[in-house]
């Protein structure tokens, strides 16, 4: 008993992993209703099977693979098709227009007034007359374009010198150096041991945090012992 449902959690876990690597990200960095339905799913094919007696492992696996090629295929047409792209991910919604309500798209998303403000509020706006435009996107989130009043100024605007962007590096994370983006950064650890000997540290596993930054330099955390 105990031997089949490790063997068949152990396999439905390898094989989720496997299907949601083909998926690709975007299965969870936006997630339309279609998307939250098909994860559901194959979660559900791995639990139910699980406690089930006459369902074996192939069959498990079979059922994964059958249903992620179902929502590959999908994926693949929606990209090729705009008109399935809309049945299956759905189409933004313009909720607010030119600062006027619309009442007949908040009731045909099945939205109120009171779950209107709270989403703007969430966006940093506390009344319905600080936006111009609000829409509704497919994944259940708001995009706010806010009244000229009540928008932030640009550094443009502003008239503030232009400042280069760097990007930060995470070079030690838990006391484990990150080699990786040491080797994007082009340092190595001998560089890395001398900048952390100038701030006393001599232990990789006396540092919680370490970032590097073209700007600041190196920035450390230690880890700070409760007495």
């Amino acid at each position: 008993m105990y031997k089949d449902i490790t063997i068949e959690l152990t396999v439905g876990f390898f094989t989720l992993l496997f299907m949601l690597k083909i998926l690709g990200k975007i299965q969870f960095s936006q997630i339309t209703p279609f998307d939250f339905i098909t994860g559901m799913v194959l979660g559900n094919f791995v639990g139910d099977s699980i406690f089930d007696e006459n369902t074996n492992v192939f069959e498990i696996v079979f059922s994964i693979i059958l249903w992620g090629l179902l929502i590959y295929i999908v994926e693949f047409l929606t990209q090729k098709s705009l008109v399935l792209r809309s049945f299956f991910e759905g189409k933004p919604s313009i909720l607010i227009n030119k600062g006027q309500i619309d009442f007949q798209k908040l009731k045909k998303n099945h939205l109120d007034l009171n779950q209107l403000q709270h989403l703007l509020r969430k966006q940093g706006y506390f009344s319905l007359y600080e936006v111009e435009y609000v829409i509704l996107e497919q994944d259940g989130n708001i995009s706010v374009a806010p009244k000229h009043a009540y928008a932030t100024p640009t550094k443009e605007e502003l008239k503030i010198a232009e400042k280069k962007v760097n990007l930060a590096y995470a070079v030690i994370l838990d006391g484990k150096v990150d080699k990786q983006n040491l080797k994007e950064l082009g340092f190595d650890e001998h560089w890395l041991k001398l900048q952390l000997s100038k701030q006393q540290i001599n232990d990789y596993k006396d540092v919680l945090f370490a970032e590097w930054q073209e700007d600041s330099g190196l920035q450390v955390s230690k880890y700070e012992y409760s007495s």
